[in-house]
């Protein structure tokens, strides 16, 4: 019944071409709106490591000094260097990494190539198995390379491309800052979007061409960036060393399950108790430990004009679905002397509205292929702006079946009251006027 009811539905749209355009392009231009603003919403705010992202914790402390003092106003957003350093060193959780961003000249030591800047990660060994950081060649360094200071390096393979035309360079050296660094990993692609593990520099920001222990980019003093904090009363020349009352450090932390944030949580209030009868931090124990999700909605890695574009785009969708359910109702009730003949030929009130909804979805269908190709040039719209999340916006195999999917329960649901309305037509009335 139901290809028999698809039949006549496309057999209908040759007798109301013109109607039937006006839906179609209503419903496009709906979908199209609004996949390519849902499309773009997804890319920014989805799991960038569902499998664990559960597990993940940002830590954060408040060694703040007493003045200006709120209870439970948030901590710091990064931590010091004495206090990064000394959790790493307790170790109380399964993984835990310290890690900063950074920058810095790589000579090439290659005739056809000048030396150039890069991008740079200063951080510890847990780093990659914490981040399940994908490798070519290689891995990742160990803990005892961290404590020795070690010049060893986890390049990228972009940069590894670039110097060594994507062969395994494990073993060679690679010159940042003047200073040979022995590779000992090459990583994949990984670009996680957005850049979860920082969000305090460029949330959409590529990835980091060369990775060095934290300990021996401090060694050789290389340049740093992202945010820094200082609020001691006394002046320091090195915001970086050990005991200078600067927050510009992230820490994660890795559980072996959800439920042992609680008992971590309770460790971090205990440490934060325990420097201040030390004498180094003057509030009460204010610590967060937040997973990835928490963390990105709560530092709004999702910009706010997307949500807001968003739901313009779903309110135009609104709109357009009006509109249709006046051209489905114009539609059908035109044809009230064909209902009126079927229902008194027998057809049921059911069988009538059964056929008045197929034709609305396969209206629908109609729409969601239209509407496909206003996504597709919305999104390259998308692209073409200096946006930091621009080149984010494609369509994947998911969001085309959401398109359609959309398309046609839309469709449906502008059709009901269409439908509902020519199931109605008493057929005696109907044959009179004929």
């Amino acid at each position: 019944m139901f290809s028999y009811y698809f039949k006549l539905a496309l057999r209908s749209f040759g007798r109301n071409k013109i109607l039937t355009a006006l839906m179609v392009l209503a419903i496009a231009l709906g979908i199209g709106a609004a996949m390519t603003t849902l499309t773009v919403f997804k890319v920014l705010s989805g799991d960038p490591i569902p499998h664990k992202s559960d597990r993940l914790f940002y830590v954060q402390l408040d060694p703040y000094t007493k003045e200006g003092y709120k209870p439970g106003e948030e901590p710091e957003m990064q931590m010091t260097r004495f206090d990064s350093e000394e959790l790493l060193r307790q170790k109380k959780a399964p993984r835990q990494a310290m890690m900063t961003g950074g920058g810095g000249i790589v000579d090439p030591r290659i005739d056809a190539l000048k030396p150039f800047s890069i991008s740079m990660r200063y951080t510890s060994a847990d780093f990659f198995p914490m981040f399940d950081t994908p490798f070519a060649f290689g891995q990742g360094w160990s803990s005892d390379e961290d404590q020795g200071r070690s010049r060893v390096a986890v390049i990228s393979d972009t940069l590894n491309d670039k110097l060594f035309k994507g062969e395994n360079s494990v073993g060679k050296e690679v010159l940042v800052e003047g200073n040979a660094m022995r590779i000992v990993g090459v990583l994949k692609e990984w670009k996680p979007a957005p850049k979860f593990y920082d969000l305090y520099s460029g949330k959409f920001d590529s990835e980091e061409d060369v990775y060095l222990p934290f300990s021996t980019a401090l060694e050789l003093k290389l340049g740093r960036n992202g945010s820094m904090n200082c609020f001691g009363r006394e002046l320091v020349n090195d915001a970086t060393a050990l005991n200078v009352p600067c927050s510009w450090i992230q820490y994660w932390v890795e559980l072996n399950s959800p439920g042992d944030a609680k008992d971590f949580k309770a460790y971090l209030d205990n440490y934060s108790e325990q420097q201040r009868a030390a004498g180094r931090f003057e509030r009460p124990a204010n610590t967060r430990l937040r997973d990835v999700m928490d963390l990105m909605e709560y530092r709004n890695a999702v910009p706010g004009d997307v949500r807001l574009q968003m739901w313009l785009a779903f309110g135009f969708l609104l709109v357009c679905l009006v509109n249709t359910v006046g051209l489905l109702l114009a539609k059908f009730l035109r044809r009230s002397g064909e209902i009126g003949v079927r229902r008194a030929l027998g057809a049921s009130r059911a069988e009538i509205f059964k056929q008045c909804l197929i034709e609305a979805g396969t209206i629908g269908l109609a729409g969601g292929l239209l509407g496909l190709v206003f996504a597709l040039f919305g999104l390259w719209a998308v692209r073409q702006r200096p946006a930091e999340y621009a080149s984010l916006a494609h369509l994947d195999g998911s969001m085309l079946l959401v398109t359609f999917a959309l398309a046609v329960l839309a469709s449906m649901l502008a059709g009901i009251l269409p439908a509902w309305r020519a199931m109605q037509v008493t057929p005696a009335l109907q044959l009179k006027s004929q």
